[in-house]
């Protein structure tokens, strides 16, 4: 490897909106993410629907669907 041209890669802390922090290996020093593995879905198992504009509601008129709530 070239001497001079790598970034320093060092230790970093990285900080969920939820509240989450974890630390992990980066170039950055400190990172802000929106969503982590303790909020998305995919692994809390908790569906949210984020409705833009009302698409999520205009979808289920189209098609009928009622929600099970």
């Amino acid at each position: 490897m070239k001497e001079g041209i790598h970034p320093n890669y060092g230790e970093t802390a990285i900080k969920c909106a939820c509240g989450e922090t974890f630390s992990t290996g980066s170039v950055k020093k400190n990172l802000h993410v929106e969503i982590c593995s303790k909020c998305h879905p995919f692994f809390t198992g908790k569906q949210k629907l984020i409705d833009t504009g009302g698409r999520v509601d205009k979808f289920k008129k189209k098609y009928g669907i009622v929600d099970k709530e």
